[in-house]
């Protein structure tokens, strides 16, 4: 007899997911101890031996509520006990105060730096995320809300560097309905429940709200559209990966004139890959951001620079645009010169 249905759904998609390694590969399963990312690990641990591969996993304790380094260690533990090796249980350091973009994108940002870490010292080729189809509708609306334009629409990629996310189309109710099936006992987060979150909020709120206005299928509509313009997203960020070296000058600078020239769709995601590649936190550069940058090319009239997340400053001089590092990070805006403008 085989597994129950909603552990033979998350299998399935782990083992999808595992077909484009080599034999021989370490790949890790993030997890944070609940219920999506324990199914995640459960099945990783199933399914990588299976494809012949290593299967790992790993923990971050971001350290922001007591008792979160207890937790962590027993997080350690489920994983040794579901057969992943190595396992990794890493403390990430999350900056306070302004500049990174708020509590959530800089626990991401320390999350992300946690994960990447724990792949470079295991040798591990990927690192498995858990976020579900219902993460991923939470994200398109939020992004909606928040002006993100087609990046929020495509959502989360499927893949992107070394992190893969095989869940984004299973339902959050299934992988916890794996859980139960397995004997897994998820920890659920309270921070999840807290409404001064607004992820927690369209949870509660908004997508029920959709539904009774609209009818039930939302999330998977939601989720449906995104990855339908995945693939318009990512040809967009490979033409202006392509597009950003022919801008820059031999300085480390990007030059105002030829940035101007380029379509606004590969402008702005040039502008946006410069900004990450500067220092700033991906998860928190917002549509406002990236605005300040584009006016700094397209509606220069004299303001000086735009402040962006993770203390990164963007300024023009004389002609080019310059990221700089370590400054306070203000919330992005032009900031106008508070003297007599000098040349560009």
């Amino acid at each position: 007899m085989g597994p129950p249905p909603a552990v033979a759904e998350v299998r399935s998609a782990v083992r999808r997911c595992l077909g484009e390694f080599a034999e021989g590969d370490l790949v890790l399963a993030a997890c944070s101890g609940g219920a999506d990312s324990l199914a995640l690990a459960a099945a990783l641990a199933h399914e990588g031996p299976r494809c012949g591969l290593h299967a790992g996993g790993v923990t971050v304790d971001h350290g922001l509520q007591p008792g979160s380094g207890d937790r962590a260690r027993e997080v350690t533990r489920v994983l040794t006990g579901l057969g992943l090796k190595p396992v990794a249980c890493l403390r990430a350091a999350v900056p306070a105060g302004p500049g990174n973009g708020g509590p959530e994108a800089a626990a991401r940002a320390a999350r992300y730096t946690a994960l990447a870490d724990a792949a470079h010292r295991t040798g591990a080729v990927a690192v498995l995320l858990a976020h579900s189809r219902d993460d991923q509708a939470e994200s398109v609306l939020l992004g909606l809300a928040r002006g993100s334009g087609t990046r929020s629409l495509a959502g989360m990629p499927s893949r992107r560097g070394p992190y893969r996310r095989p869940l984004l189309g299973t339902a959050r109710a299934t992988l916890r309905a794996a859980c139960a099936a397995l004997d897994l006992r998820p920890w659920d987060d309270p921070q999840n429940e807290d409404p001064a979150f607004a992820r927690v909020r369209v949870r509660q709120q908004a997508l029920p709200a959709l539904e009774d206005a609209l009818g039930p299928g939302i999330t998977e509509a939601l989720a449906r559209s995104a990855g339908q313009l995945q693939a318009d997203a990512y040809v967009l960020e490979e033409l202006a990966a392509a597009q950003a070296e022919g801008v820059r000058d031999g300085d480390g600078g990007w030059r105002a004139d030829l940035l101007a020239g380029l379509p606004d769709a590969i402008r702005t995601r040039v502008l946006r890959q410069a900004a990450v590649g500067a220092g700033c936190p991906p998860g928190a550069l917002t549509a406002g951001h990236i605005d300040a940058l584009d006016g700094l090319v397209t509606s220069w009239h004299g303001q000086r620079w735009a402040d962006l997340p993770g203390g990164v400053r963007c300024q023009r001089q004389r002609g080019r645009l310059l990221f700089i590092a370590g400054h306070s990070g203000e919330p992005a805006r032009n900031r106008a010169s508070e003297g007599p403008v000098g040349r560009d």
